[in-house]
């Protein structure tokens, strides 16, 4: 636990205010994916973002993918939607004809972002320097930076990565 590692309170309260930063970095990224697809009609969403490239839609299904295994992965649950994780998790774009509409995925990708909102909103200190669930007790032990903050700092990364993507998609003109 933090307060075994550290000196005091004021390490501690420090440490809780990384933790908040990463989540906040978190939630702004997660504000964004949903700020860019409510910016366009849903068809433009079928495009590639660029020649040769993932389709949006695709990118969208594959956020909420990977964002719905964060609640196996960090311990708070089951995955909403695990039907996902063929079409957008272990597959490339364009393998299946048949996907989820933009609609329905946005929803997706909100109803999951709530859930992991409130679920951060009630984890303490402690829990973020956990391991996760996918490591053993033995390789925690020779590296404890396997733990929960780690992945939520990577994930954030994922997301900004592929907003970096999204942005390569020149549509006409976006909603008023």
């Amino acid at each position: 636990m933090i307060d075994t590692i550290t000196q005091g309170t004021t390490t501690t309260a420090a440490t809780e205010q990384v933790i908040q930063q990463f989540i906040q970095a978190w939630h702004t990224q997660n504000k964004a994916v949903s700020k860019y697809f409510q910016k366009y009609d849903d068809a433009v969403y079928m495009q590639e973002v660029a020649p040769g490239r993932n389709r949006a839609i695709y990118l969208l299904g594959h956020l909420t993918s990977v964002s719905d295994n964060l609640l196996p992965l960090l311990g708070l649950g089951e995955r909403l939607y695990p039907q996902l994780e063929e079409l957008f998790g272990t597959n490339p774009d364009k393998t299946f004809e048949e996907l989820p509409t933009v609609a329905e995925l946005k929803d997706y990708w909100e109803k999951v972002s709530s859930r992991l909102a409130a679920h951060f909103k009630h984890m303490q200190t402690y829990e973020w320097l956990e391991p996760h669930t996918r490591v053993s007790e033995e390789d925690f032990a020779a590296d404890p930076f396997r733990n929960k903050l780690n992945v939520l700092m990577s994930r954030t990364v994922h997301i900004g990565y592929h907003l970096g993507q999204l942005t390569l998609l020149k549509p006409e003109e976006p909603i008023a």
